[in-house]
């Protein structure tokens, strides 16, 4: 071909790929819409490849990031595709730099056969091999179904656009965006693609870009004071709640404290439930993966599930990142434990002078250090179990005190909720040189 022939081939193949969905969805990612492309001119079959992909900046972290479009070949999984991310997750292992993956696909090339089996599977191995080292962000923006899906969700964070589809289904059952927040597979919905792809960017603004960084620190607001707690601690406007639909007995969140990312876990019932502690253990050990502290706000007394609670505990017993734990309510046995005392390896735990901490419910604790005395302060009671309501909301006001608790020196400070703020911002900057190494194992096994 003539070098002429060649510019004109070039030219036209620019021109098509510059048309695509895929390509305008990565130029509202990056930073002014500018990123170096890779592989322009693949080709899968005798088509483009069905994915655009690049290297550019967002908020100034250097990120990867490779996007579906249907409108080439249906946005459907080949070997040309999957060689493509392939190339995007090793040059991300290789910088340490943030991936971000855009999908809208109706599914694999079937005319692959195998070959396509082997496609999906170098896929997944990959993002795998990824998974702790670099965050991982999914945006699912069109249909994703079967073993897509299960590529989509293996991202550090999944965010859908509320009229897109994610499901494992092949038949596409179970795909809205409502049945995905609603099970915890979705962190979050926006409503529409523009919007995913800009909370994308807001969430790559708070992450480090590896598991060797730290996350910088940002322009931020003074908190809302007569906001919601996490809200009240945070720097005003930088709350993002993850999984808001699901496993509702706890709340996780990213934000920012003085400008410097943390993660906020808050119990929001006094039974913590399967769902919301299987929530709970995950976010633990995607902030504790980068290094991003965890703060944890904690009101309740036991768990329902001991299956997701061993899970929770073991998530925050490994976590070498920074913890802080502020009892505001109660906190008694196992919750106590595992969410703020020597099982959770907390570095800090503060309580609210209103704070009830024991070893046992106040009512068994009650029982067991009143003993015949609590039978005689019910006998010839008019109403013994408004009476026994009584005698328990005493005993534990006046013996599972916070104040006790420090005194055995399993709290470090007892504070009121308006300077909990002010403690919290002198406890991250005390532990934010924080090292700890841990004993050299592959992984643990949990349930």
């Amino acid at each position: 071909m003539s070098i002429e022939s060649i510019s004109e081939a070039v030219n036209t193949a620019r021109s098509r790929t510059s048309g695509t969905a895929a390509y305008s969805r990565l130029v509202k990612l990056f930073d002014d819409g500018i990123f170096t492309e890779l592989d322009t001119f693949a080709k899968s079959a005798d088509d483009c490849t069905e994915i655009r992909a690049g290297r550019g900046t967002v908020g100034g972290t250097g990120v990867f990031a490779y996007a579906q479009s249907t409108d080439v070949s249906g946005g459907a999984m080949s070997r040309a595709q999957a060689a493509k991310i392939k190339k995007i997750y090793d040059l991300a292992l290789k910088t340490g730099s943030p991936v971000v993956a855009v999908y809208d696909s109706v599914g694999g090339r079937l005319n692959e056969g195998s070959e396509l089996l082997g496609a999906y599977g170098d896929v997944l191995k990959y993002s795998a091999n990824l998974s702790g080292v670099v965050p991982q962000i999914s945006v699912v923006v069109g249909k994703c179904c079967g073993t897509q899906a299960l590529i989509a969700v293996s991202g550090d964070i999944v965010i859908m656009s509320e009229n897109a589809e994610l499901t494992i289904n092949t038949d596409g059952s179970d795909a809205s965006a409502d049945k995905c927040s609603g099970s915890g597979i979705a962190h979050l919905v926006t409503e529409n693609e523009d919007a995913a792809i800009e909370k994308a960017r807001e969430i790559i603004s708070l992450l480090p870009a590896n598991n060797l960084d730290y996350a910088g620190t940002v322009e931020f607001d003074d908190a809302q004071a007569d906001a919601d707690l996490i809200r009240s601690l945070a720097d005003g406007g930088s709350v993002i709640e993850l999984q808001a639909d699901f496993g509702k007995s706890i709340r996780t969140a990213l934000a920012t404290v003085e400008g410097a990312t943390v993660g906020f876990v808050k119990t929001e019932d006094k039974i913590l439930d399967g769902k919301g502690c299987s929530k709970a253990a995950r976010f633990v050990k995607f902030c504790d993966a980068f290094g991003i502290p965890v703060v944890t706000l904690l009101d309740a007394e036991k768990f329902s599930c001991i299956r997701s609670a061993a899970k929770l505990s073991s998530a925050y017993s490994e976590a070498t990142a920074p913890k802080v734990t502020i009892v505001t309510g109660d906190a008694y046995g196992a919750v106590y434990i595992a969410l703020a005392g020597t099982g959770a390896a907390a570095d800090m735990t503060f309580a609210w002078e209103s704070a009830s901490i024991s070893a046992l419910t106040p009512e068994a604790a009650a029982v067991i250090d009143l003993g015949d005395d609590l039978g005689g302060k019910l006998k010839g009671a008019a109403d013994p179990k408004t009476e026994r309501a009584r005698v328990i909301a005493e005993y534990k006001q006046e013996k599972l005190t916070a104040l006790k608790a420090a005194e055995n020196g399993y709290v470090e400070d007892i504070i009121t909720p308006a300077e909990t703020r002010m403690k919290l911002i002198a406890a991250l900057d005390m532990l934010s040189d924080k090292r700890s190494s841990t004993l050299p194992k592959k992984h643990t096994v949990s349930f």
